[in-house]
């Protein structure tokens, strides 16, 4: 699938989190994040996406090769 193909995604924190949900606050910690402006960079996988999907209103989104 796409994370074979050495695809990655680098995703950056960009709102806070007060107010959010709890699932959405877990969600940003799964992906690694803890603080605004904080970036990390993951594999493009269905699991990844499906938690990016959730909270894509706190983040930026950017391809990587």
């Amino acid at each position: 699938m796409a994370a074979q193909d050495g695809k990655r995604l680098r995703i950056t924190l960009v709102k806070g989190l007060m107010g959010t949900k709890q699932t959405h606050r877990a969600s940003v910690r799964g992906l690694g994040l803890r603080r605004r402006n904080q970036s990390v960079e993951l594999p493009d996988t269905p699991a990844v996406r499906g938690m990016v999907n959730r909270v894509a209103y706190l983040l930026e989104v950017t391809e990587s090769a």
